[in-house]
């Protein structure tokens, strides 16, 4: 697998009026979600600590480790990390499989002025897949991948992205722990040389990783 791992400092950030809002906005969502839909109707969900997802997402920023101002989060439930993102500049995807998730979260971002676009679609682009392995889920790729010379594969895409998946500088996912690996073999697929891929494994552990 052609990524690294970067070191983080792993510090707090200090958060914008702007960045508490949204984080106050997204958490009283969740809360009215789930008790609004019972254990069946509601996706799997375990919260994630914003602050901590701020404090990584504004270091790689500030560190310039991205190659470029484009972000895309998987998994982007109630877009928390998605707006995070816009407000610290980038041009920000979310891409969500729920379809009430994906309506709630637009209605929050237009709610605060913050600039995003969410998708409801799989973070898996045509042609791509996973199945579950005695070791966890493992990553099927297109067979045509193996030929580097067909021309009939065009640029790869997610659906109603109107940018190429090879021009996305960051990615943020929080993958179940089945998941984490999976992930990372997602990324080393489809991402650009020298993207930067931010993983959420819990509060006190978030693993930043470079495609090279």
């Amino acid at each position: 697998m052609a990524i690294e791992e970067i070191e983080t400092e792993g510090s707090e950030a200090r958060v914008s009026d702007k960045v508490a809002r949204l984080i106050e906005t997204c958490s009283r969502g969740w809360e009215r979600f789930f008790a609004d839909n019972d254990d069946h109707q509601a996706p799997r969900f375990v919260p994630s600590v914003p602050e901590r997802v701020f404090a990584v997402l504004e270091e790689v920023t500030t560190r310039n480790l991205p190659p470029n101002r484009v972000f895309c989060e998987w998994g982007s439930g109630f877009g928390t990390a998605t707006c995070m993102a816009s407000l610290l500049g980038y041009e920000a995807y979310g891409l969500e499989i729920e379809e009430e998730l994906v309506r709630l979260s637009r209605a929050i971002a237009r709610r605060l002025g913050i600039p995003v676009e969410i998708l409801c679609t799989s973070l898996f682009p045509e042609g791509y897949d996973a199945y579950s392995g005695v070791d966890g889920a493992a990553l099927v790729t297109p067979e045509s991948l193996s030929d580097h010379n067909d021309e009939d594969r065009g640029p790869l895409r997610y659906d109603g992205m109107d940018i190429d998946i090879a021009k996305i500088g960051l990615f943020f996912a929080y993958p179940w722990p089945e998941e984490q690996e999976l992930i990372q073999q997602l990324f080393d697929a489809v991402a650009l040389e020298g993207a930067i891929l931010v993983v959420y494994h819990t509060d006190k552990e978030i693993r930043v990783f470079r495609k090279v």
